[in-house]
């Protein structure tokens, strides 16, 4: 039988080269802007509005992705078109409605953000969230299906035509409106939207994403099961506040910073926030990767006899990696920087600490697990709901005097008490027999390499630096391959006794 692991391992791989690999070279042009864009208040708004999208994401979906993953999986053959098509009539009903909704209030709703003169963002914004919201539980559907590369082809296919087409207004049609031609290109750009052309590439890009979903909104019969829906809403209910709570752990930061300091402050600390924060965010980049692998991966082997053993080794190899992509960055970071625009990397401070806070949230989607496949969705929002909570506290409190490192620290301590919270409570309502040990060892080696490396952060020369850096980092390899080298090959034998 193949080994369990090993086709997890397979998975993110495909999802992480052909979905977020996309994603990963969207922020590599996010860090272009920063040189088109060269104050960082001229792109606060690229932030605070791709903020705001995150939370009416969750609004719009409303938990119903995960709903549909735990009642797919437990459905028999005959029943899983049922639950399919009652998801996405629930979804494609209420989306239409709030879209229609929130554009016939968008003037308001621009005043109210303190963005008078951009309700077209408003409008731009709400029919990405609704695109966005339209094709969840089509891809859903698919990697339920374990249909990873036809998922992860429209992921690609989107991201690099939203990559070509922000090339092509900030490049080209920007370019030649700055040099005063009067050709088609310099006549397709105006100013006043700014960089609002990355809201109407998103949006274009969405729309086609759609077209080539269309197979997935067809070949069944529509049946909306009213039972089924209430079941499924109940289910996932308080995943909406976990989302919405999430949401203001992981993004709120960058709309918060306006509100409590001046605005033309504000403005400038987002800028500097948000892309450096996008540095810390190649972890999450492949949190993400494993996310869309993982979560079908702990439903369908949920009823395996050793799925808790397979759980915990997933753990285990989960935060040795990430604290290698911590070491990764951080060893790397004298020529990182680099990819930002000068008066941006004044912020780079707050980079370990998100890594950091960034690994606490992975581990913490690691441990969600039991409170899924329990039902008891609850306690998830409750401690969502707490990690909100600090965020909140911390910022309100300590970015008067520290901005937005407040921020970055709200972030860690969010995270950190989360991961903590829910490792207690699944200890005792689903224990699984972490190897801690382990864990405790290569976490306190890659922070403990990492702090070396301030012995010689006064040299100057960073090609010397960066060889010292990854000696570092090889080191910690090393270690990994020692120690666990042979207990990997040791796992393929855990799948022939389920």
């Amino acid at each position: 039988m193949a080994n369990p692991l090993k086709k997890l391992a397979s998975q993110t791989a495909i999802y992480g080269l052909g979905s977020i690999l996309p994603r990963f070279i969207n922020y590599a042009f996010s860090f272009v802007l920063t040189y088109i864009f060269k104050e960082p208040a001229q792109l606060a708004p690229n932030a605070e509005f791709f903020a705001y999208i995150s939370f009416f994401n969750i609004l719009f979906l409303y938990g119903m992705e995960t709903a549909f993953f735990n009642f797919y999986s437990k459905a028999e053959e005959s029943n899983k078109d049922k639950v399919y098509s009652t998801a996405l009539i629930s979804i494609l009903v209420s989306t239409v409605v709030f879209t229609l909704f929130i554009i016939s209030f968008s003037e308001h709703i621009s005043w109210l953000i303190k963005e008078p003169e951009h309700a077209n963002y408003v409008v731009w914004c709400i029919l990405i969230v609704a695109s966005d919201a339209v094709m969840q539980i089509p891809f859903a559907r698919l990697r339920q299906k374990n249909n990873a590369k036809k998922f992860a082809g429209i992921k690609f296919m989107t991201v690099v035509l939203t990559i070509a087409l922000n090339i092509f207004f900030f490049i080209i049609c920007k370019k030649a409106f700055d040099s005063g031609d009067d050709s088609i290109f310099a006549n397709l750009y105006n100013p006043e939207i700014g960089i609002g052309y990355a809201f109407i590439a998103q949006l274009i890009a969405n729309l086609i994403s759609i077209f080539l979903l269309s197979k997935e909104f067809k070949g069944f019969q529509y049946v909306f099961d009213f039972t089924l829906w209430k079941n499924m809403f109940l289910y996932a209910w308080p995943l909406i506040i976990l989302g919405l709570a999430g949401m203001v752990n992981e993004t709120f930061d960058r709309i918060v910073l306006k509100y409590i300091l001046p605005i033309d402050e504000g403005s400038y600390q987002i800028g500097v926030y948000s892309n450096c924060y996008k540095i810390a965010m190649l972890m999450s980049i492949f949190i993400q990767a494993f996310k869309f692998a993982a979560e079908p991966f702990f439903f369908n082997s949920a009823n395996a006899k050793n799925s808790k053993i397979l759980n915990a080794l997933v753990m285990k190899y989960f935060i040795l990696f990430c604290l290698f992509l911590f070491l990764g960055t951080m060893m790397n970071l004298p020529w990182i920087q680099f990819a930002i625009s000068e008066k941006y990397r004044t912020g780079l401070v707050v980079v370990p600490i998100l890594l950091l806070a960034n690994l606490f949230l992975g581990v913490y989607f690691n441990l969600s697990i039991w409170y899924k496949l329990t039902g008891q969705t609850k306690f998830g929002a409750v401690i969502t709901f707490i990690g909100a909570i600090i965020t909140l506290s911390i910022n309100f409190l300590f970015i008067p005097y520290y901005g937005y490192i407040a921020c970055a620290w709200a972030t860690f301590m969010s995270y950190g008490i989360m991961m903590v919270l829910s490792y207690l409570l699944g200890q005792k309502y689903y224990k699984i027999n972490y190897n801690l040990r382990s864990i405790f060892v290569f976490t306190i080696l890659a922070i403990g390499l990492y702090f070396i490396s301030y012995l010689y952060n006064d040299i100057n020369n960073i090609g010397i630096k960066i060889i010292l850096n990854n000696s570092l980092l090889i080191l910690f390899a090393t270690a990994f391959y020692i120690l666990e080298f042979k207990n990997l090959k040791k796992i393929k034998y855990i799948d022939h006794e389920s």
